[in-house]
């Protein structure tokens, strides 16, 4: 399901809206897209949520936090952290078809959300970052390594990761990885995360088509 870049939208950092940064990202050959907006009303984020599906093909669509958009719009699947809808309760609303990811802090989460039955896990913050308010101290790749050994699910990085940090992150045994502001921010989305995904690649000794 999951192996290598891994794109969330972020309307505030992004140059050219999450509109053109999905388009950029399908493009670009990434297979999961999470929806991530915290400032739009619900009529504002399910009119997007639309559009962003319609331009999802062949990619999976997933939407964070919000359970309601992700029920309204049959998004693949929702990505909720600790704090958030218990999963259970998401787990239940959604059917046992739909994905649900699951932000941890530590190997305990960690453990509990595969326990639970999460798709995969999202290890944050790996580095200090400013994406995401209240993101919680940063943890270091330590924390993807001991994930691993804990947990059979994918398990992707996220927090403050750049291209010159990408190789250590990956090295740690990631499955997938996110870089929001490293990529969102540049002219040309797709060229920056080209980037990223022939790193994975390469670091995994993988050949490239």
């Amino acid at each position: 399901m999951l192996k290598g870049y891994y794109f969330i939208t972020d309307s505030n950092l992004s140059r050219a809206g999450n509109i053109n940064d999905v388009k950029s990202a399908v493009t670009a050959g990434v297979k999961i897209i999470q929806y991530r907006n915290k400032d739009s009303n619900a009529s504002e984020m399910y009119e997007e949520a639309l559009r962003l599906k319609s331009i999802c093909k062949g990619a999976i669509f997933l939407i964070n936090d919000r359970l309601d958009i992700a029920l309204a719009v049959n998004a693949d699947g929702i990505h909720i952290g600790c704090d958030d809808l218990p999963y259970e309760v998401a787990r239940k609303l959604l059917g046992k078809n739909k994905i649900i990811g699951v932000t941890v802090h530590s190997v305990r989460e960690a453990k509990k959300a595969q326990r639970l039955g999460a798709d995969y896990i999202g290890a944050s913050p790996i580095f200090p970052t400013k994406t995401k308010i209240g993101a919680g101290k940063s943890t270091g790749v330590e924390l993807i390594k001991k994930i691993k050994k804990h947990v059979s699910v994918p398990v992707v990085a996220i927090g403050g990761i750049n291209l010159s940090n990408a190789g250590e992150v990956i090295k740690a045994g990631c499955d997938g990885l996110c870089a929001i502001s490293a990529v969102v921010t540049k002219p040309d989305v797709a060229k920056e995360i080209k980037k990223f995904q022939v790193l994975f690649l390469k670091k995994r000794n993988l050949f490239i088509d």
